[in-house]
């Protein structure tokens, strides 16, 4: 113990952390983990995992990692993380949180079985969908992360028969100037603080860094400033609360004079709010948030969907996007890819600025590299290397020891997603039932897709899950149908879902996502599958692609997820006989549905969602009551509003024909889910009701005056 205790002791002076591997019996490793708690007077030492034996340790209070993320935004000097006893488990994404709530000095203890990966743990329970049980998977996750230990050289081990082995460290790094800004801890947060605060109208600044380097801390230090000087509203959102709780930390330091009133600050008359996403987007879209001289700072904004980036970036003149680049939650380097082409056309003038300097830790800290490296914080795809590409079903169990391929291929996923978390890693690995197809040339994976197989239920027990009466862990696509859609058959059938399709950004718009969707749709006709589809958040561009590899939609959230502001929408396609009948069933019922939705609980959706929609639906042909109408409402003075089944006739007609024509899906969003006159104006830069008249009546002959809507060629 003694020993450790001076490896803590050198690593605070080298302002340094390192991981403590503890791998032995259950009974030992849990002693040797409480020594360790009681061995000095730890600040804020922290359990992670379930409750104690009864006496085993009176001041230990566990906390379950289910709860890891409330503890973001502190600090501490021990994290022991309890991955050996029978009832824990390793949580992949409460271990990367965590790991970056340890300062300098400070120690991760992770104890686990003397054979971890041998047999998957307790928090497999999380993976084992119906009918698997926990302990029939897989753990060839558990078991890379205990070879990849095994052979670090920065981590600590204390053998279940031996004494603890230490490193031998590299010399400490140099120390960091000292900066100008009494409120900042390196010349990099001083210099973001300063660009924050200056902001200049339609010139957004995005901040990257890897985690401990103070963004959030900067965030706060401006906003600070900013209400200091005069500003009166500022509006700042992320993907959680809990990630901006450093920043609300300094304005509470900054401004004593303040007080927080749950998720808003006030100094005197100026106030700062958080709102989730979904929130923000419904104000915007409502027209109470943005406009000018209003001001926005987003925080993780890898973790947010580009779609609600975008509307907010034509918003607020003012905003300022804060992300993490290799974090536990979402990816800035895939927030980049996806988002730059969007400021580079909206706001050209835009600025970056990286946070290089840590500073919880020193730069070289060994805990950070070892938790990247374990976690694949850092994954990055391979570059397309020329070659004909050849598609390959993976083998788990050797993708799992080969490295490089593994972080080639989840370097794909993780630049495609807006979130894409270490759980992901171990479910790739080890979901039962999970398949992945590559598209790869000489150089390695160049486009993959994850699969997984749902339905197959009995009967009964179909009946009862679509009565509610039954939730069986898993089957999302077959569960949702048959409970909303109130289709049994798609849990008595057999569906495929895509879980994740990704491209090399270099590689896109070449056709590779619909040649993996080939190779699933031939395999899945091979095997006896009935449906394939997907499930994502609603977004015109996505839609467009699914719709373009031959996808239905079938079901649609009626209520946009907080997290990213979208609505959850499945999609299908038939391969088989028996899916052909059930895909028409799913299609004719959302359509029927569609209309009533988009009056009411879809009357926020995207207006080229809504769009996209209606251009799958049957068309009939306009007849001459419909036209009498719409030529009155383009050359009369009739009421558009006493047309609105023809003006719905039409659009329904042309939607195929738009090609997204951004007009159309306004004259629908009008026709279709109510949007009054200042909403149009806005949309359309517009000023008053009379302009906005004018507007519908062009639109509306436009329109009309096309040939292909009186025949039966319009209609996908």
């Amino acid at each position: 113990m003694a020993r450790l205790l001076a490896a803590a002791d050198a690593l605070a002076r080298r302002r340094h952390r390192a991981l403590l591997w503890v791998p032995a019996a259950a009974g030992q490793a849990l002693a040797r983990g409480l020594a360790l708690w009681h061995a000095r007077p730890w600040v804020a030492p922290l359990w992670l995992g379930p409750a104690l034996a009864p006496l085993a340790a009176d001041d230990v209070c566990p906390l379950p990692a289910a709860k890891a993320r409330t503890r973001l935004g502190g600090e501490h000097d021990l994290v022991i993380v309890d991955a050996v006893s029978p009832e824990a488990g390793f949580d992949p994404d409460a271990f990367g949180a965590l790991s970056g709530t340890l300062r300098a000095g400070g120690l991760l203890v992770l104890l686990t079985p003397d054979d971890w990966g041998a047999r998957p743990d307790a928090d497999y329970a999380r993976l084992a969908e119906h009918p698997w049980r926990a302990e029939q998977l897989e753990a060839r996750y558990l078991a890379r992360l205990a070879r990849l230990l095994v052979a670090a050289p920065e981590a600590m081990r204390w053998p279940a028969g031996g004494s603890p082995v230490l490193p031998v460290w590299p010399p400490a790094p140099a120390s960091l100037p000292v900066p100008t800004d009494p409120d900042c801890l390196t010349g990099d947060q001083a210099e973001a603080v300063a660009r924050l605060v200056r902001l200049r109208r339609r010139r957004p600044l995005v901040l990257t860094a890897d985690r401990g380097r103070g963004k959030t801390a900067a965030l706060g230090i401006a906003c600070a400033r900013l209400l200091a000087r005069g500003e009166s509203e500022l509006l700042v959102t992320a993907p959680r609360p809990a990630a901006v709780a450093g920043l609300f930390e300094r304005l509470v330091a900054l401004c004593p004079g303040g007080r927080r009133e749950g998720h808003c600050f006030r100094a005197g008359t100026a106030t700062l709010t958080f709102l989730a996403p979904d929130e923000l987007s419904a104000r915007v879209e409502r027209g109470d948030a943005g406009g000018p001289g209003t001001r926005l700072l987003v925080d993780e904004a890898a973790a947010i969907p580009a779609g609600l980036l975008g509307q907010w970036l034509e918003a607020f003149p003012r905003i300022a996007f804060s992300t993490t680049v290799h974090g536990y939650e979402g990816a800035g380097r895939g927030f980049a890819l996806r988002f730059r082409e969007r400021l580079e056309r909206l706001t050209p003038e835009w600025r970056e600025w990286r946070l290089e300097a840590p500073i919880r830790w020193a730069e070289q800290d060994p805990l950070e590299a070892l938790t990247a490296r374990l976690l694949m914080l850092d994954a990055e795809p391979v570059a397309p290397g020329g070659g004909a590409l050849r598609w390959q079903l993976a083998d788990r169990d050797a993708l799992a020891r080969d490295e490089s391929r593994l972080r080639a291929l989840f370097g794909l996923l993780v630049q495609a997603h807006y979130r894409t978390t270490p759980s992901d890693l171990r479910r790739l690995l080890d979901a039962p039932g999970a398949r992945i197809t590559t598209l790869e040339d000489d150089r390695g994976p160049q486009g993959v897709a994850v699969t997984g197989d749902e339905g197959g239920f009995e009967a009964g027990l179909a009946e009862r899950v679509a009565r509610g009466e039954r939730r069986p862990r898993g089957h999302l696509l077959a569960q949702s149908l048959a409970a909303h859609a109130g289709e049994r058959a798609a849990l008595t059938g057999r569906l495929r879902r895509v879980l994740r399709i990704a491209v090399h950004p270099a590689a896109r718009r070449q056709g590779l996502g619909a040649r993996l969707l080939e190779v699933e749709r031939q395999r899945a006709r091979a095997e006896g599958i009935d449906l394939l589809g997907a499930s994502f958040g609603a977004e015109p561009g996505l839609l467009a692609f699914w719709q373009a590899q031959g996808f239905w939609a079938v079901r649609l959230g009626l209520s946009r997820e907080a997290a990213t502001g979208e609505h959850a929408l499945m999609v299908v396609q038939a391969t088989s006989v028996e899916g052909e009948g059930l895909a028409l069933r799913l299609v004719r019922r959302f359509h029927r549905q569609l209309p009533a939705l988009l009056a009411f609980e879809l009357a926020d959706l995207d207006p080229g969602v809504v769009l996209a929609l209606l251009a799958e639906g049957d068309a009939e042909p306009l007849s001459d009551e419909d036209r009498a109408d719409l030529e009155d409402v383009a050359h009369g003075h009739r009421e558009p509003a006493l047309a609105r089944p023809a003006l719905q006739a039409l659009i329904r007609r042309a939607a195929p024909l738009a090609g997204g024509a951004p007009e159309l899906g306004l004259l629908a969003a009008w026709a279709f889910q109510g949007r009054d006159e200042t909403w149009l104006a806005n949309r359309l830069g517009l000023t008053g009701a009379r302009q906005v008249a004018a507007w519908r009546r062009r639109t509306v002959g436009a329109w009309l005056s096309v040939p292909r809507l009186s025949t039966d060629e319009a209609g996908r």
